[in-house]
């Protein structure tokens, strides 16, 4: 199951998978929260409701369904939604996100690695050996 997504001017095509690193039993609402961008909480409250005001069996039977018909979610997927997650802030607190100081460290930080980066980069090419290098290069 695919659900489209805007990404500047391109679609960009969003799989249902069930992720058991986040999940409680087979990590299904876990994906289903991953693929509506809801917390996992608020799926599972949503489930637990549905089932209790008598829509139990096909609950279950859906729920059973989807653990054995959906992937697991593939590890570099999960990276990049963790990462995703971690340079967010969300206005509404049941969205997944970091307070605005939690949020202001992590881009320093990550500031700060691309400036070493950057410096180590500088000092490369203002080198001796670099000038070697694009002689023995331009033969």
């Amino acid at each position: 199951m695919q659900k489209p997504q805007r990404g500047g001017n391109v679609m960009i095509h969003k799989n249902l998978y069930k992720d058991p690193v986040n999940g409680k039993l087979s990590g299904v609402c876990a994906g289903l929260a991953n693929f509506f961008n809801l917390e996992v909480w608020l799926v599972r409250i949503l489930v637990i409701s549905a089932a209790l005001l008598g829509g139990s069996f096909l609950v279950m039977l859906a729920y059973i369904a989807m653990s054995l018909m959906l992937e697991k979610q593939p590890e570099d997927q999960r990276m990049a939604q963790q990462a995703k997650q971690e340079h967010s802030l969300k206005s509404k607190p049941w969205k997944q996100g970091q307070n605005p100081a939690q949020l202001l460290k992590t881009v320093e930080g990550d500031l700060n690695q691309v400036e070493g980066r950057l410096r180590e980069m500088e000092a490369y090419v203002t080198s001796e050996s670099f000038k070697v290098n694009r002689e023995f290069s331009k033969l």
